[in-house]
């Protein structure tokens, strides 16, 4: 199954608003931070948040980040698309399609927390992350 959820982007208080969205929606709330996966050599970054989801007993999902200090960061402008499952035909599909005449961010790739991830922009400049987990087979 393929699951099309909000990303939210922010400035160095991503833990605390997604805890903050917690307190609204209820559910489960994961964080990884950019130290735990070695995500970035800036010492300033450790500890901010790579990836949170927050996923409520009424199936909703709200995923949201850090904005790394080498990114652009433009509130109002700092909302992005996700598409995720495992079904990697259907998602690399749908990345060439939304690339197609936009801009690739970050071609799909293995990531450092296994799975394969990519981004990019659409020719209406709409954002775009793909991630496309091992499937369980």
């Amino acid at each position: 199954m393929t699951t099309l959820n909000p990303y939210l982007s922010f400035r160095d208080n991503a833990k605390e608003a997604m805890t903050y969205y917690q307190t609204v929606f209820g559910g489960e709330l994961n964080m990884s931070t950019f130290g735990e996966f070695h995500a970035s050599e800036d010492a300033a970054e450790q500890d901010k948040i790579m990836h949170a989801m927050l996923t409520t007993e009424k199936g909703m999902v709200l995923m949201g980040a850090d904005t790394p200090n080498g990114m652009d960061f433009t509130p109002g402008n700092n909302i992005s698309v996700s598409l995720s499952g495992s079904d990697e035909p259907e998602l690399r599909g749908y990345f060439d399609k939304l690339a197609d005449g936009g801009t690739v961010a970050m071609p799909l790739e293995k990531a450092p927390w296994g799975d394969t991830f990519g981004m990019c922009k659409d020719k209406f400049g709409i954002d775009w992350l793909v991630n496309i987990a091992p499937s369980a087979t």
